[in-house]
This record gives structure tokens, sequence and C-alpha cells, in this order.
């Protein structure tokens, strides 16, 4: 497993080496639906005192994220807001799933698929 986030496919980090809680992340082949994602999330966090995106070009297929923290490694908080982000996908997953096979049973006389 690669424990590195800014050499995750996609991701490239821009930051300084002297001050590691301000940093901007690019990610490629992403679009509003990630980057609002995202942001919002890290907006929940209280050690991020910045939080914003961009995108460069609306033909370029690029997401800017810039993060101000507290003092903590940027790169980690936002390790922990995309770790989030998939926690609260899954259970919006499970969730749905959920529903849909209650909805079946409820429903047994008609033909749903």
């Amino acid at each position: 497993m690669n424990n590195n986030f800014a050499e995750f496919s996609g991701v490239m980090e821009h930051g300084s080496f002297s001050d590691l809680s301000k940093s901007s992340f690019s990610l490629t082949d992403e679009d509003h639906t990630l980057a609002n994602s995202i942001r919002f999330t890290l907006n929940q966090d209280p050690r991020v005192t910045f939080c914003g995106y961009s995108i460069p070009h609306p033909s370029d297929n690029r997401v800017n994220i810039r993060i101000q923290t507290t003092g903590e490694p940027a790169t980690d908080i936002m390790k922990d807001a995309c770790q989030d982000l998939m926690l609260v996908c899954k259970h919006v997953r499970e969730t749905f799933d959920q529903a849909v096979v209650d909805f079946k049973k409820s429903n047994n006389d008609m033909d749903v698929n």
C-alpha cells in the first residue's frame, strides 16, 4: 500500500517544505463533484483555517484544492478528509442498498428489477 498521498495516482501536491501547513493539490480527471465534496469535508475539520478549490479552465479536467491549517501538515488533513468522505459514501451506499431490499420485500407482487 502506498502511504505517500502525493504519489497517489492523479494527485500532485504543490507546497513548501518549510511550511507543511499550507499546500495545494491538483487532481486530474476530476470536476466540481469531487472537489466540492472534499472542500465541504475539509471545512468541517477544526484544524483547517482555509480551504477552497478552483478549476483552472472549463476544458481542463483538473481541480486545484488549496488547504491552510492551524499547523498540522496539510497532506495529513487531506488524507483524513478523503477517508472521511469515503466513509460517508460507504454509508450512503449501504443505506441505499438496504432501502432497495426493503422496498422489494414490501412490494412482492410488483415486478421490480
